[in-house]
């Protein structure tokens, strides 16, 4: 009887997260098209904080043992942000902008929690659906390269990065697939299991938040 309480009691927080991580989107939708952009883009470090700490507590992130891949993760992707900002041989010429949070040498340190994020969410998507590693790798690789379509609109008017030639060369979405198929591979070999229905939540937040405003700039 204890255990279906705690339960209930699971699913039912549980819930509450999803509808924040919903929230936080809409309301934003919302509050960016009545003209309060300002507002609601300089809170965007706060919002990745939480969604990613959400995330974390559902996955679950419960234990050391799995926290390091997650860390290998942030590490990687804030080396190849560094490798691609300075260098510009991975995803182009582009610049981060102000409202990512601190930076460091020229990468905001939030741009990792973003890359851990939707790799964790893309990876548990894909463990749902296929079973061949290679195919969990592969539908990962291709969820990071869909998002990151939608967002590439967004990125220079939310002062999130700007490329040089005004737009995110093709380029920069085959090295988003190649890094991402990377990560993904890393990701299954360390055998972790993550929970769909948070991280699919997660994911089609981030994705109605963003074609909504691949429609809008585009207008």
């Amino acid at each position: 009887m204890n255990e279906l309480i705690m339960t209930n009691k699971s699913i039912h927080i549980k819930s509450w997260a999803i509808f924040v991580i919903w929230l936080f989107q809409v309301s934003a939708i919302i509050g960016i098209s009545l003209g309060f952009q300002e507002w609601f883009i300089t809170k965007t470090p706060f919002n990745l904080l939480l969604t990613a700490l959400l995330l974390f507590l559902y996955y679950p992130i419960d234990s050391f043992r799995k926290a390091i891949p997650v860390l290998v993760i942030y590490a990687a992707s804030i080396l190849v942000e560094w490798i691609g900002v300075h260098f510009g041989f991975l995803f182009g010429n582009y610049a981060y902008g102000n409202n990512l949070g601190f930076k460091l040498d020229g990468v905001p340190l939030l741009i990792g929690v973003t890359w851990a994020t939707l790799i964790l969410c893309t990876a548990a998507i894909a463990d749902r659906f296929v079973k061949p590693i290679y195919l969990k790798v592969m539908v990962g690789a291709l969820l990071m390269v869909f998002i990151d379509f939608f967002i590439e609109t967004s990125a220079p008017p939310f002062d999130f990065w700007i490329w040089a030639d005004g737009a995110a060369p093709l380029r920069n979405y085959v090295a988003w697939f190649g890094v991402s198929l990377l990560l993904h591979g890393f990701y299954h070999q360390q055998k972790m299991k993550g929970d769909f229905t948070f991280s699919y939540h997660i994911y089609a937040a981030q994705i109605v938040f963003f074609i909504y405003f691949y429609g809008y700039h585009r207008l």
